[in-house]
C-alpha cells in the first residue's frame, strides 16, 4: 500500500462520485415504501417464483438465475497472487470505472482484516488483495459514499477501521466511533451520521456525527434510548460519555439507552436505518426523520437466524441467515418475505456479506465455513439474473 496516500484526502476528492450507496437510497426514497414497513412483513410467494433445486455448488435458485464460486478459501482467486482468507463476512459492492471492487471481512481471532475482488465490465475477475491486516475477528461493517468500507471487529474491545477498497490508502483506526463489540455500520448522507450495531444481548443502536463530515477522525457518538419493550414509537438519542469505555462499557453509560438482543446487519436507504437483532430473529427500521423505531420482520419462518442486510434497487431487503436452512431472504416493500437462494450441503456455515454490484446486476455473498463447517472452508459466490428494479 502506498503510505503517502490518505483517506482522509480520497474523502474530499471521491466525495461526490456515484457510488452504491448513493444510487440505493435514490431508490429506496418515497414515502409510500416507508409506510409499508410499518407492519411487520409476512411469508409469501416471492417476485421470482419458487427455488428450484440446487446446482453444482449447492445453490438452490428461482427461475433464470445462475450462479458460480468466485472465490474459495486458501485458493488464488482468478489469476491473483492473493489467496482468498479465512471465514469471509461482511462485504460490500464499489464503482471502479466500468467495473467494481467486492470487498470482504475475515472473521477470525488475530488475523482478521479484509480482503478484495476486483472485476472488469463483463464480470471477470481482474485482480484480489488485501486491504487491512492485524485486526481481530473482523465481522460486518458497512460501505461509505466517498467510497471507503468501515470494517468492524467484533471482540470486546473491537474498533472500525476505515480501509480502501481499491488497495491504494493505508487503513486508519477510528476509535471516535466507539470501543465495543462492533458488528455493522451504515451511512446517512442525508443526516451526516454513521449508525453502528453491537453484537452482545443488550447492546445498544449508536449513531455518530463527525466533526467535520466526512472526516471520521473526530465526533459525537450516541446511543438510542427508549423502554426496553419498545417495537413501535418514537426514541431518542443521548451522548456516549466515554465512547473509549475506559471504565465502563459504552452500553451502560447511558440511563434508559434501549437494549437490542444481539444486533446484526445494519443497512441505511431513503431516509430509513434497517438493522437486525439475532437473538430475537428480529429486523427493524428507524425513521431518522421522524425519530421512531419499528419492526419490519418479527416471525420465525422464512427468516430464521437473521444477520447481514442488504437492498436492492427494487426497495427490496435481502436478509442473510445465520443458521436456519442458509437462505438469503427478501422482504418486500408490499410486506411479504421469500426465499431468494439457499445453500445446500452447508450446515454448519452461515450466510455473510450479501452486496449487490453498482448496477444491480449481481449479488455477491459468501458462505462462511463452507460445506466442512470450518473457517479454512469460505467460499464467495456470485449470482446472476433478472433482478428487478
Amino acid at each position: 500500500m502506498a503510505d503517502h496516500v490518505t483517506l482522509q484526502g480520497m474523502e474530499r476528492r471521491g466525495f461526490l462520485r456515484v457510488s452504491v450507496v448513493g444510487a440505493a437510497a435514490a431508490a429506496f426514497g418515497g414515502a409510500s415504501w416507508l409506510e409499508a414497513f410499518s407492519a411487520t412483513a409476512d411469508p409469501g410467494d416471492g417476485p421470482y417464483g419458487p427455488l428450484l433445486p440446487a446446482d453444482g455448488n449447492g445453490l438452490a435458485l428461482p427461475q433464470g438465475f445462475t450462479g458460480r464460486v468466485v472465490a474459495r478459501t486458501g485458493e488464488r482467486v482468478g489469476d491473483a497472487a492473493y489467496r482468498w482468507h479465512l471465514a469471509p463476512d461482511g462485504g460490500a459492492c464499489f464503482a471502479d470505472g466500468a467495473g467494481w471492487v467486492y470487498v470482504s471481512n475475515s472473521e477470525v481471532p488475530l488475523l482478521g482484516g479484509a480482503g478484495a475482488i476486483r472485476f472488469g465490465p463483463d464480470g471477470s475477475v481482474v485482480d484480489a488483495y488485501r486491504i487491512l491486516d492485524g485486526t481481530d475477528v473482523n465481522c460486518a461493517g458497512g460501505a461509505t459514499p466517498w467510497q471507503t468500507w468501515l470494517s468492524c471487529e467484533e471482540v470486546d474491545r473491537g474498533e472500525v477501521y476505515e480501509t480502501d477498497p481499491f488497495g491504494v490508502a493505508a487503513p486508519v483506526v477510528r476509535p471516535a466511533m466507539g470501543v465495543f463489540k462492533h458488528e455493522a455500520c451504515a451511512v446517512d448522507a442525508d443526516r451526516q451520521v454513521v449508525y453502528l450495531t453491537e453484537d452482545v444481548p443488550d447492546g445498544g443502536l449508536y449513531r455518530f456525527t463527525p466533526a467535520t463530515w466526512p472526516d471520521l477522525s473526530a465526533g459525537r457518538l450516541e446511543i438510542m434510548v427508549g423502554p426496553p419493550e419498545l417495537t413501535e414509537g418514537p426514541v431518542t438519542w443521548a451522548e456516549v460519555p466515554d465512547p473509549a469505555a475506559g471504565d465502563e462499557a459504552t452500553r451502560y453509560q447511558v440511563d434508559g439507552a434501549k437494549p437490542f438482543d444481539g444486533g446484526e446487519g445494519c443497512y441505511y436507504a431513503g431516509g430509513t436505518c434497517w438493522f437486525t437483532t439475532k437473538g430475537d430473529n428480529r429486523v427493524w427500521h428507524h425513521d431518522a426523520a421522524a425519530g421512531t423505531l419499528g419492526l419490519t420482520y418479527a416471525a420465525d419462518a422464512p427468516l430464521s437466524g437473521v444477520d447481514n442486510v442488504t437492498g436492492a434497487a427494487s426497495g427490496d431487503l435481502f436478509v442473510a441467515e445465520d443458521g436456519g436452512n442458509l437462505e438469503i431472504c427478501l422482504i418486500t416493500p408490499d410486506g411479504v418475505v421469500a426465499p431468494f437462494v439457499r445453500v445446500d450441503g452447508h450446515d454448519d456455515s452461515e450466510i455473510t456479506g450479501p452486496a449487490f454490484s453498482p448496477d444491480g446486476a449481481r449479488l455477491y455473498f459468501s458462505s462462511q465455513r463452507g460445506t466442512s463447517g470450518l473457517p479454512t472452508s469460505g467460499m464467495t459466490f456470485e449470482v446472476t439474473g433478472p433482478f428487478r428494479s
